[in-house]
């Protein structure tokens, strides 16, 4: 299905400005659905011949709804849409004419005129109409709480007939706000109460206020409920701006232990204020939730933290332990050894930074890539360089493929680039010229230049599959090396770290310009995938 800048750029001439202004409007319109327990419906005119096009519906939750098939993207014209040529052409609100049948269900049809208003704060041109049309099959019983919701409705029609609804939204403000069926208080030009719903009388019982709201002036009140009885307090403030509309209109209010969400919205129809309507929510619960959480991630960092702690403290007793030890073998394992454990203290230092069981990959491959040319035993200068990006990536990834990266990088380094002498010493077949071999050697002005050494890290993600390829462009594999079986112990550790812990696969080859490849697979769970990002692109 189109959106609706999607439906408005291919059938209208209506410029950019005019569909922001109806995305706002469809953001904020349920508040006006509800209130008016009937369905709204944006309708937009297409090639001025009195045909005009859904681009925008929604439901009331208050109410059932007048049509049970999807209405965007539908175009009618001639007398079903009589009343929005109406309000398009005269600039009014429409609410004359009998009920209309859709099938089996009565409707009564409403047309509100959309208007966008100028960069001087006057009325603009008519850019579209609002459909207001209630289902008229179930009989309601005029009661206080539907005759307030309706004045309500009323007023907000008004307002978006002037260009007034939707206010213009603050920067840093939420979209998330209370609902009318949550709580709805009524006031008038002066602040004071004059409707409060059962809902939103039981809200305000949380925060310890057990009288009736009506005839309350609604700042004193926020003020005595914070604890801030002086006029000019910024409990009272917060209020009196938002109710004004010079601040952001959601708020909360804490009081007693308890937590309510609130809305403010002035009422302004034809730009006169007469109050302003109050939406409130209880989100003790929630915030309550919130702060477990807040409490449960600060304690996982900690824990991440101290884990870092102790793998460091493990990597410099073994380092102590290689200085101590007269056997170069002994003494290459122990070094090994500290640098795998560092690998694994990186991730768990960045998990302990993080708010999230999940790390930003990117900075970690880099950092061992960097380690990995400096504490590597070769007498060559290896560039490192990565492409494309790993994104985001879970703990339990993130762990093993660290360790993974880091023996790949640290075997292509060492074993990839041998020293002068070694590459001297060992001709290569006439078939198959060794750069390293040519790099080495003398050679006249006129030779071919060898390719500076390199390892590359490339990485990118298809079908819930991380794609990872170490590379580089040295001497390769030895012929007779076995890529199932062969390998020192860093090898090994691959292995069995990426076809056991990842459960994926790995294979080591040549590479088809020269050098060495390895390709690993490892398939992302699929709980995780879709809040994993990745950004393509060089590093």
């Amino acid at each position: 299905m189109s959106t609706l800048r999607d439906l408005a750029e291919e059938h209208t001439a209506l410029r950019p400005a005019d569909i922001d202004h109806l995305h706002r409007i469809a953001g904020d319109w349920q508040l006006l659905s509800d209130l008016s327990f009937a369905d709204l419906l944006l309708w937009v005119p297409v090639d001025g011949d009195g045909t005009f096009l859904c681009v925008a519906q929604v439901r009331p939750t208050t109410a059932p709804t007048a049509y049970l098939d999807d209405q965007v993207g539908r175009i009618v014209g001639g007398a079903e849409v009589a009343h929005l040529e109406v309000a398009y052409r005269q600039g009014r609100i429409w609410r004359e004419g009998d009920p209309v049948w859709y099938g089996d269900v009565p409707a009564r049809h409403e047309a509100i005129p959309v208007r966008l208003r100028t960069g001087d704060g006057e009325a603009g041109e008519v850019i579209a109409v609002v459909g207001r049309d209630t289902n008229l099959s179930t009989a309601r019983t005029p009661s206080q709480l539907e005759l307030n919701y309706l004045t309500t409705a009323d007023d907000l029609a008004q307002m978006i007939a002037d260009g007034t609804f939707p206010p213009p939204r603050h920067p840093g403000e939420t979209t998330s706000a209370p609902r009318v069926g949550d709580g709805l208080v009524r006031l008038d030009a002066n602040g004071k109460v004059t409707y409060a719903s059962p809902n939103a009388q039981s809200a305000y019982r949380r925060l310890g206020y057990a009288s009736h709201l009506v005839g309350e002036d609604l700042a004193k009140l926020h003020r005595r409920l914070a604890g801030d009885p002086l006029e000019g307090t910024d409990a009272g403030n917060a209020v009196l701006a938002a109710l004004r509309g010079e601040a952001p209109p959601r708020r909360e209010v804490d009081a007693r232990g308890a937590t309510m969400l609130t809305r403010a919205l002035p009422l302004m129809p034809a730009g006169v204020p007469i109050g302003a309507l109050v939406l409130v929510r209880d989100i003790t619960e929630v915030r309550r939730r919130d702060r477990a959480l807040i409490t449960k991630d600060a304690t996982i960092r900690e824990i991440h933290h101290r884990v870092k702690n102790n793998l460091q403290t493990v990597a410099a007793l073994l380092r102590l332990q290689a200085r101590r030890v007269s056997m170069p073998e002994a003494r290459i394992a122990l070094e090994e050894s500290v640098r795998r454990v560092a690998s694994i203290a990186l991730v768990h230092e960045t998990l302990s930074m993080s708010s999230d069981e999940a790390v930003e990959f990117d900075g970690i491959v880099d950092r061992v890539a960097s380690a990995a040319t400096e504490v590597a035993a070769t007498e060559v200068t290896v560039g490192m360089r990565r492409r494309g990006s790993f994104g985001v990536l879970p703990a339990e990834i993130a762990t093993s493929l660290v360790m993974i990266l880091n023996e790949l990088l640290l075997n292509a380094v060492e074993h990839g680039f041998p020293p002068a002498d070694e590459e001297a010493a060992t001709p290569s077949p006439a078939d198959a010229p060794r750069p390293e071999a040519a790099l080495a050697a003398p050679r006249p002005e006129a030779a071919v230049a060898v390719p500076r050494p390199e390892v590359v890290v490339s990485a990118h993600r298809a079908r819930k599959q991380l794609h990872v390829t170490v590379s580089d462009n040295g001497r390769g594999l030895p012929e007779q090396f076995d890529a199932e079986r062969g390998g020192n112990l860093g090898l090994q550790i691959v292995r069995a770290l990426v076809t056991g812990e990842l459960r994926g696969t790995i294979e080591l080859r040549n590479g088809a310009d020269g050098g060495t490849e390895a390709a690993i697979v490892v398939p992302l769970a699929r709980g995780t995938t879709d809040r994993l990002t990745g950004r393509a692109g060089p590093p």
